[in-house]
């Protein structure tokens, strides 16, 4: 179960992406072993975010 500021933010992002961007989400989960939430979104499915439980957004390099 998402926290609070997990949904909080989820909403943000879910309004720029969508409303803003123009961009579809194709998934929206909730990862059980470290309860980050994960969205997949774009066209192509390039746009990819982890809400950590505390709403920060995780950074992971590439």
């Amino acid at each position: 179960m998402p926290t609070a500021a997990q949904l909080e933010s989820l909403y943000r992002i879910a309004y720029q992406l969508t409303y803003v961007m123009l961009q579809p989400i194709h998934l929206v989960c909730v990862d059980n072993r470290t309860g980050n939430v994960y969205l997949l979104a774009g066209y192509s499915e390039e746009l990819e975010f982890q809400i950590l439980p505390n709403g920060e957004f995780a950074d992971e390099p590439r």
